[in-house]
């Protein structure tokens, strides 16, 4: 996997869903296979070396490339966007309460800010709980017009909530985006001890090598 580092202003903002449930047994004492996104306290062992980026450790993938949306004035990481062939998904985590549902108290909040810019926002119940399936406006860079699609997922955590936006065929295509889900449900999510109001942008770290290898500017 490629790091890429992007100015924020370079791509587009999506979002994400799903729900964290812990490990439980059956009537018969059979352990419930656990699915993610995980904490990371309680992320599965691998055999794949993980990406450690703060907020966020992401498993690595063959055709999926790495980028960090940085805004160049300050220097931090806005946003982790992994993309392939079809598309892409941006990854962002927020502080949030230990026992509370950020996702649904957001989710109109987007649905109403994608309404202000002309787009829609509908509902639907997808793998991981209620997501987002929306329609922006926007225009290319020769002027002309265009519907932006996305496929936002909202996943409730202990104290985070991990939000996901899905761009391109898998926003489009639902039926056949189960490799984008699962790339989804490897994610693990550090929130720290840190206090934070809830809603905050939980840090995400830019590693050395994702230096070493930025774009050479034009």
């Amino acid at each position: 996997m490629k790091f890429r580092r992007k100015s924020a202003e370079s791509e587009p903002t999506p979002e994400v869903v799903d729900d964290t449930a812990p490990a439980d047994s059956g009537e018969q004492g059979v352990a419930v296979e656990r699915t993610g996104p995980f904490d990371v306290d309680d992320m599965p062992e691998t055999a794949q070396e993980r990406v450690d980026l703060g907020a966020l450790v992401i498993e690595p993938e063959p055709g999926r490339e790495l980028r960090l949306q940085v805004d160049e004035s300050t220097g931090e990481v806005q946003a982790v966007v992994l993309a392939g062939a079809d598309g892409a998904v941006e990854l962002r985590a927020f502080a949030a309460p230990r026992n509370g549902d950020l996702w649904s108290e957001v989710r109109p909040a987007i649905a109403a800010d994608m309404a202000q810019h002309g787009g829609v926002a509908t509902e639907r119940e997808g793998r991981f709980g209620t997501e987002l399936i929306c329609q922006v406006p926007v225009r290319r860079e020769d002027g002309s017009a265009a519907t932006q699609p996305s496929r936002i997922i909202g996943i409730n955590g202990p104290r985070w909530m991990l939000r996901a936006t899905l761009l391109g065929r898998p926003a489009l295509d639902v039926e056949s985006s189960g490799a984008w889900e699962e790339t989804i449900a490897k994610i693990a999510v550090r929130r720290g001890d840190v206090a934070m109001p809830v809603g905050d942008a939980l840090t995400v770290v830019l590693p050395d090598n994702a230096r070493r290898l930025d774009p050479p500017t034009a």
